[in-house]
């Protein structure tokens, strides 16, 4: 071993070379000693290895007594984007070990897909353009007997993350009323954002649009159902972007079905998606392949927001660039990991 600070690099589903620009990954290489191990591997290393660890990119299962050799650990970057419970958290707290995520980076890229797939369910886009394709197209008004703006819509926000937070100001120039539920935040934080905190009952009920922007936690996990479906207004869309673990996807799927409501969404219960499964076949229900964040942009950025964390840590400062979990919440996590960038 060099007397560099040694990396522990297990990025799964990710690669070092996504997440980081040539010149960066260079940098990385020169600046840190890095050790490259499959996901499963950590617990396996040598002491000499583990008691030197400085970092770790990704996060790997990470036991009491394997954390207890790791003597070193000052940050572990999660790089997949959810916090996954594989790992002693109040240990790692109690230590003063920061865990942080690059999950920042999604949220301008899945916050302008949102806009996108509102627009298209509000504006009939798709339907029309396939319509065209196949000589059936209806010109004029005709063609838009359930076309709604935007514009001066009400729309509702279901989780104010930093996905809800890089969606504002794209919808804001729409002049919509514009109402917020989370029960995380306090709602002066709302307010201070421009928009009206709100009950989960009044977003339903009151929304033209809704964006579901939830993580899924053990308080949340599919509280969107059969009876949330059915108080939204006739028409209204749904447009899901965080995770499908919030709602009850068949009831999603039958609501959608029965012509109450149209929806998208870029998230499903089982990805790949059953190419049999009725969503497929839905009309009014918007289709996207967990595509969203997705963009090589976006994944080079996670490099450049660890490399600027590291530097922070090394000089005995906090992370500011990646998300830092929080004790009192980072247990609640549910998210399913994904399997393909």
């Amino acid at each position: 071993m060099t007397d560099r600070p040694l990396v522990i690099s297990a990025p799964e589903p990710r690669t070092l070379d996504l997440i980081f620009r040539p010149e960066r990954l260079a940098e990385l290489r020169a600046r840190y000693d890095i050790h490259e191990i499959e996901t499963d591997a950590l617990a396996t290393l040598p002491d000499p290895v583990l008691g030197k660890a400085r970092y770790v990119i990704g996060q790997p299962p990470i036991d009491e007594a394997t954390l207890a050799r790791m003597e070193s650990l000052r940050c572990v970057f999660n790089v997949e984007g959810n916090l996954f419970l594989n790992m002693p958290y109040a240990r790692l707290f109690e230590r003063g070990i920061h865990v942080v995520t690059t999950m920042e980076v999604f949220a301008r890229p899945v916050a302008e897909i949102g806009l996108g797939l509102a627009l298209d369910l509000l504006r009939g886009i798709t339907d029309s353009d396939l319509a065209f394709r196949e000589g059936r197209e209806a010109w004029g008004l005709d063609g838009n007997g359930s076309a709604r703006l935007l514009s001066g819509a009400d729309v509702g926000l279901i989780g104010f993350g930093s996905i809800g937070r890089s969606l504002l100001p794209l919808l804001q120039p729409f002049r919509p009323r514009l109402r917020i539920y989370d029960p995380w935040l306090p709602p002066s934080l709302i307010a201070d954002a421009g928009a009206e905190p709100a009950a989960l009952d009044a977003i339903l009920r009151e929304s033209d649009v809704i964006f579901v922007l939830a993580s899924v936690t053990d308080e949340n996990e599919g509280f969107l159902d059969k009876n949330a479906f059915a108080r939204m207004r006739p028409g209204a869309v749904f447009v899901l972007l965080s995770r499908a673990g919030v709602v009850n996807f068949d009831a999603l799927v039958a609501a959608v079905a029965s012509g109450h409501i149209r929806a998208a969404s870029d998230v499903f219960p089982e990805e790949p998606l059953d190419p049999e499964h009725p969503v497929r076949r839905t009309p009014g229900f918007l289709r996207s392949a967990h595509r969203a964040g997705a963009l090589d942009v976006a994944f080079k950025m996670m490099g450049d927001m660890v490399m600027e964390d590291m530097d922070l840590l090394d000089r005995g400062l906090p992370p500011m660039r990646c998300k830092r979990a929080e004790r009192e919440t980072v247990d609640k996590m549910r998210s399913k990991p994904v399997e393909k960038s």
